[in-house]
């Protein structure tokens, strides 16, 4: 039997993670700290950018990353900071961010007295898991609402993640929720993961996490 050539692809995720590296390291050259912010939808981020936004002021900005609309972005820009949104409907209404669409948005916009670059990306998670967009520091967000099972059922996101942000903590009072739980279960899937609390409508534990910014 004669042999069949076969080709074997290559990774599939290789451009996007040189893309990400080369971004990496343009921002760590202009002292741009950039984290990535994953969750599921609905967790907080967005309030949790507009309150930062009210500690920092322009030395921070933000890209959100949605399948449609362009309401976090509008959200953003009246907290007084610059926002840029990537909408991946154009794109087949992607469930991640990638690379590469994070650095057209960088050339967009103007880094100048920027001390960190956030992008809330698409709330989902699993997918934004899977692709390096270039950040520094990848930062989970869980919502208490959400229980205390969700690092178990998706460690992808909080494995990929050097940090643990569990918000709307002035809800507890009204959850039958454990937060050691919670923490216990983050730390089963990440044992080095630093985990925050915050509220960021009440601005408990928010010092914390401006001096981890700082």
């Amino acid at each position: 039997m004669d042999k069949t050539e076969v080709k074997v692809m290559k990774n599939i995720l290789s451009a996007n993670d040189k893309i990400a590296e080369e971004l990496r390291n343009d921002l760590t050259s202009k002292g741009i700290a950039f984290i990535n912010l994953m969750s599921s939808p609905g967790s907080g981020k967005t309030t949790l950018m507009e309150r930062t936004a009210r500690e920092l002021g322009n030395k921070i900005c933000v890209i959100e990353g949605d399948i449609q609309t362009t309401l976090d972005a509008e959200r953003i820009g009246k907290a007084g900071i610059q926002a840029y949104q990537i909408n991946t409907g154009a794109f087949g209404g992607d469930c991640h961010l990638e690379s590469a669409w994070i650095r057209s948005a960088i050339d967009e916009m103007d880094l100048t007295g920027i001390k960190t670059l956030f992008v809330e990306n698409i709330g989902n998670l699993v997918c934004p898991a899977e692709f390096d967009v270039g950040a520094h520091t990848n930062a989970v967000v869980l919502s208490v609402t959400e229980g205390e099972d969700k690092p178990l059922k998706y460690p992808l996101a909080f494995q990929t993640s050097s940090l643990c942000i569990i918000s709307k903590i002035d809800l507890l009072p009204y959850l039958d929720i454990n937060m050691e739980d919670i923490k216990e279960n983050i730390k089963k899937v990440n044992p080095k993961m630093k985990v925050i609390e915050l509220s960021a409508k009440t601005g408990a534990g928010f010092e914390e996490w401006i001096n981890f910014l700082k």
